[in-house]
């Protein structure tokens, strides 16, 4: 039998893909270069992209082909193939095009107008914005829930992590609860005997760009396919053949921006390294948000913060601004290593980041679920922060819940992932030291090529070929074990 349907559907799904490509290069260019006065009209194109997009998905031949295809003569990645073609069919389809064009307008008018709303701590301006978002969020997540048969949250969920639930969440991070606030605070107990030495700045923007530059190539970066820029919030965008990481700079604070730009190349590397045979498939796509996280997790965290590459970091940090006893080796990996309750998840020691993902999940899946509004968030934030880490955002809403871009654009589901990929960059870190002897020898050394062909084959080189457990379980021979990461932090900061 031909699959002259599948053939028809590899050639949509290509061109898909290369509307996806403008998208998301327009996409970064609004964030990292484009002038103030372009916004209004950028969101406008962007929408227009999705409307496009979201038509010749939906295009009633392409259910057609779906359910034709399947009677053909497929082989394992084929049929891998069109179950995610289905399953991007699926998405779309319940979703009618005014509201795929509301929601990107939306999204693009509260993400442009959060960026000078934010250093003014302006919740009021803010909020009237947010509250737009989440009224479209929530009739999409209703409109999801329904064809799925489950809570609105859920449905939004599934759209990053697919067939993850808030009941499995609740059992993960319910877990992460019951032993966290203990470890944490053993932890900066323990710390506290020790007097560190605090970098002293300033460090001048140009030479901490190429420090961070020199630390992309460290790692791998193709710098063939992709490039290092600037925005408010630091992101990987682009596609795998042009993949764009940005961070943000301060005179005054070295490693905030050096870890950053690790946390993106950890995504970039995933992203350059996904299969490139299957062009324009949906199976070439990354796996899921936590699989993506775990990646630029697996660099900064289980990677970047190890005693190994410290060592390896320290005499660079030196050439490039100089001897100061916080550069002293004891002192400059203890510094790196330190735990310290603070406001921003971006910056947080990797002990207390699983506090400030938790309380922004608990808050969005009410807000979605409609057990609190918009003008709740400050209040339940300041509660949660004050209950997970001793400290107060009342009345600081850039330091509290204004820090974050996901919520501007409906990116409502997507926090859990973070946590998730501290989870499994624990355990795949944990499979990778036992496949590889002498591999913390070799982090010292500088080689990480063992390491990063490790990750290529068990992870990069699959794409979405295989669900997030089974692709998990192929990796470290079992599937999402918690315990990974509990006795990951514990070595470390115990």
């Amino acid at each position: 039998m031909d699959k002259q349907n599948y053939q028809q559907l590899t050639r949509t799904f290509l061109r898909l893909s290369r509307f996806s490509h403008l998208a998301a290069v327009a996409g970064w260019d609004m964030f990292a270069m484009m002038p103030p006065g372009g916004s209004a009209a950028r969101g406008e194109a962007l929408a227009e992209l999705s409307v496009l997009r979201h038509q010749i998905l939906t295009n009633p031949q392409v259910g057609q082909w779906l359910s034709s295809a399947g009677q053909e003569d497929l082989n394992d990645v084929e049929q891998a193939n069109l179950r995610e073609m289905q399953r991007h069919y699926d998405e779309a389809a319940l979703l009618p095009e005014a509201l795929v064009e509301a929601l990107s307008l939306a999204g693009s008018k509260c993400e442009h107008a959060w960026r000078t709303q934010r250093p003014a701590n302006d919740w009021a301006g803010f909020s009237a914005n947010l509250k737009e978002v989440v009224k479209l969020t929530r009739e999409e997540a209703k409109l999801r829930a329904a064809a799925k048969g489950c809570s609105p949250y859920d449905a939004l969920l599934d759209k990053f992590e697919p067939d993850m639930t808030s009941a499995r969440l609740d059992e993960l991070f319910g877990e992460v609860k019951s032993w966290l606030p203990d470890l944490l605070k053993q932890a900066v107990e323990k710390q506290a005997q020790q007097t560190l030495i605090a970098p002293q700045g300033p460090f001048p923007i140009a030479d901490q760009r190429e420090l961070g530059l020199q630390a992309m190539k460290t790692l791998g970066f193709d710098f063939n396919g992709g490039r290092l820029d600037v925005s408010a919030h630091p992101f990987c965008g682009g596609v795998p053949e042009d993949v764009r990481i940005t961070t943000r700079y301060d005179e005054n604070e070295l490693l905030s921006a050096l870890f950053g730009v690790v946390h993106e190349t950890g995504h970039a590397r995933y992203e350059q390294n996904l299969p490139r045979s299957w062009p324009g498939q949906p199976i070439a796509l990354a796996r899921s948000t936590a699989i993506h996280e775990s990646q630029s997790l697996f660099f900064e965290m289980q990677l970047g913060r190890s005693e190994a590459f410290l060592r390896r970091l320290q005499p660079a940090i030196i050439e490039r601004f100089g001897m100061q006893p916080a550069f002293e080796e004891h002192n400059f990996i203890a510094w790196n290593q330190r735990v310290k309750p603070g406001y921003i998840r971006v910056d947080a020691d990797e002990v207390s980041y699983p506090a400030h993902v938790i309380l922004r999940y608990e808050i969005e899946r009410a807000l979605i679920d409609g057990e609190i509004e918009v003008d709740d968030i400050p209040a339940l934030w300041n509660e949660k922060m004050h209950s997970w880490l001793g400290l107060s955002t009342e009345g600081n809403y850039r330091n509290g819940c204004m820090q974050d871009i996901h919520w501007t654009d409906g990116g409502f589901g997507y926090f859990p992932s973070y946590t998730l990929g501290a989870m499994y960059a624990a355990q795949l870190f944990h499979a990778a030291r036992r496949a590889l002897p002498g591999l913390e020898e070799a982090i010292a050394a500088g080689d990480f090529s063992a390491l990063f062909e490790w990750l290529r084959q068990n992870i990069w080189q699959h794409g979405s070929r295989f669900s997030t457990a089974q692709l998990i379980a192929n990796a470290t021979g079992e599937p999402l074990n918690a315990d990974y990461f509990r006795q990951h932090l514990t070595r470390r900061y115990l």
